[in-house]
């Protein structure tokens, strides 16, 4: 039995995102220990949300156009890493940055297996996807 290598490409750098989102999501529960209001409680939430939509928003960019989410995941570990650099333990680093970084060539690489091999999209002249181009 053949693997199927282009699905498996494609897919598992998205899936591993989703769960590094649900992974930076559960930072953002501790909120619920500080003894604040109803209201004020909602609104730490969503302020610690902030990275995962972050993250998000970058892998649906990522989703549409391969070669703009592997530059932003690339510029989102490079923040990462250079924002807290000395604050924090070198695990955090690695831990955080280090897949955004990794996402980085694997959302390049994703759009370089064939074009248009998930769908039926026209190619151009140069074997090119015509959506790459719009």
């Amino acid at each position: 039995m053949e693997i199927p290598w282009k699905p498996l490409l494609f897919w598992t750098p998205r899936v591993l995102c989703l769960l590094f989102a649900v992974f930076l999501s559960l930072f953002a529960l501790d909120v619920f220990n500080e003894g604040y209001g109803f209201w004020k409680t909602i609104l730490a939430l969503l302020v610690h949300l902030i990275p995962t939509w972050i993250v998000l928003a970058v892998l649906a960019i990522s989703w549409r156009w391969e070669w703009a989410g592997a530059l932003l995941f690339a510029c989102l570990g490079t923040w990462y890493l250079l924002s807290t650099w000395g604050r924090m333990h070198w695990s955090a680093h690695l831990v955080i940055s280090g897949p955004l970084s990794w996402w980085g060539p694997c959302s390049s690489s994703t759009g370089c297996i064939e074009p248009g091999w998930r769908r039926n999209e026209p190619q151009d002249v140069h074997g090119m996807s015509y959506w790459v181009s719009c």
